[in-house]
């Protein structure tokens, strides 16, 4: 027999035999109808559950100066976790946009840090204004993550800065970027400025209703740079050639359970801070303002919208109409922002709204159209602290 005859001819394998009882093929293992819905159950457990479980064991430490720090301005969920704290029983709570936060000035140089003093309780007034914030954003802070004040005192900034212009009112035609648009609303009323698709606007709706996402946001502004970990693992440091110091990093060790305080010296606010200076040192001049009537504005509407709101969850809120730079404004063109501020304090009026309107500051304690200075929020302070009106409504129950 030759050696080619010896050789063993290649074997077919066999058929795969199907076994009726797997119709699906050899899986390890199949969920029955009863694991599934244990299983979704778990799922809706977890998100609902976890973000309060979180707050419980995560440290937030907060003093009778705290504001929510520059670096965590977009994280929606801790600010409504300081809204929660800060309504407590005796409380007055301060919402607004920069000019309450203190743009220029450092924690104990602002307004509710100065009516605390006068107040001679520390920590009375809480410090709710959010930087970069204006009214479109603040109506879905307040409808979104502000639902813990109730029947609290609240005192609400109207700011006649995003009246300056068609631009800062968003009701410009043109496309234009902004702050916080994940806050504004997304379909209704239209914002002529606002250029996002239809997935960005969906998006925006489903985590502001979906707390579990506001969550998942909280944990990367806080813990990894605002990126979400893919981010954050990849991310360089800018030099060439790049290096990625967070390859080998575990993403874990990143979660402190902790909110970071913010920087104990800001370069970019305090007195010893090259900005903290009276506006025409820094070369600003008298401007003209191509104000916004209130029955076209936007950020009017949506002011009127969160005092509603505000009022309809048993807060007694008083407006607080902050005195906008006069100095700054041309002469001529001061006749048309008397008309805009005296149409908010008839509709105010005329509504039985709490309010008060201080005057001007001296030119010297504003450094710039809007932020007062630390002395100029100290003079604020001390004005509104000697308004019979104010006075009235801090005594009433």
């Amino acid at each position: 027999m030759s050696q080619a005859a010896t050789k063993t001819l290649p074997q077919t394998p066999p058929e795969p035999v199907e076994d009726p009882e797997s119709p699906f093929g050899p899986n390890e293992m199949r969920l029955g109808a009863k694991q599934w819905i244990a299983f979704a159950i778990a799922i809706v457990l977890i998100f609902l559950c976890l973000p309060a479980i979180w707050q419980k064991l995560e440290r937030f430490d907060t003093g009778p100066d705290y504001r929510i720090p520059y670096s965590l301005s977009n994280d929606y969920w801790q600010i409504g976790r300081w809204f929660k704290k800060a309504a407590e029983p005796g409380r007055i709570v301060v919402i607004g946009d920069s000019v309450i936060w203190g743009e220029y000035v450092n924690p104990d140089g602002t307004l509710p840090h100065f009516l605390s003093v006068e107040s001679g309780a520390p920590g009375r007034f809480a410090n709710c204004g959010v930087n970069g914030f204006f009214p479109l954003a603040i109506e879905g802070l307040i409808d979104n993550y502000g639902t813990a004040l109730r029947n609290q005192k609240v005192i609400l900034e109207a700011d006649v800065l995003w009246m300056t212009s068609p631009q800062r009112d968003l009701s410009a035609s043109k496309k234009d970027t902004f702050n916080h648009t994940r806050l504004v609303p997304q379909f209704r009323p239209r914002i002529p400025v606002y250029d996002a698709d239809m997935n960005e606007r969906i998006g925006a709706v489903v985590e502001r209703n979906i707390r579990f996402l506001s969550w998942v946001s909280h944990i990367q502004i806080t813990y990894f740079d605002q990126k979400s970990i893919p981010q954050w693992t990849l991310a360089d440091d800018g030099q060439s050639p790049p290096n990625y110091p967070n390859l080998w990093r575990n993403p874990a060790s990143q979660i402190t359970m902790s909110i970071p305080d913010p920087p104990a010296t800001d370069p970019d606010r305090g007195p010893k801070s090259p900005r903290h200076v009276p506006w025409f040192e820094s070369g600003k001049e008298p401007l003209h303002y191509d104000w916004v009537p209130l029955d076209k504005s936007l950020q009017w509407q949506a002011f009127q919208r969160t005092l509603a709101t505000l009022r309809s969850r048993g807060n007694d809120v008083m407006v607080l109409l902050v005195p906008f730079n006069e100095h700054m404004i041309a002469e001529d063109n001061r006749p048309a922002f008397r008309t805009i501020t005296g149409g908010i304090d008839a509709w105010l009026a005329e509504n039985k709204i709490p309010h008060i309107a201080p005057a001007t500051l001296p030119p010297t304690f504003y450094a710039d159209a809007s932020h007062p200075l630390t002395e100029g929020y100290a003079l604020l302070a001390k004005n509104i602290y000697a308004m019979p009106e104010f006075q009235q409504w801090l005594k009433q129950r």
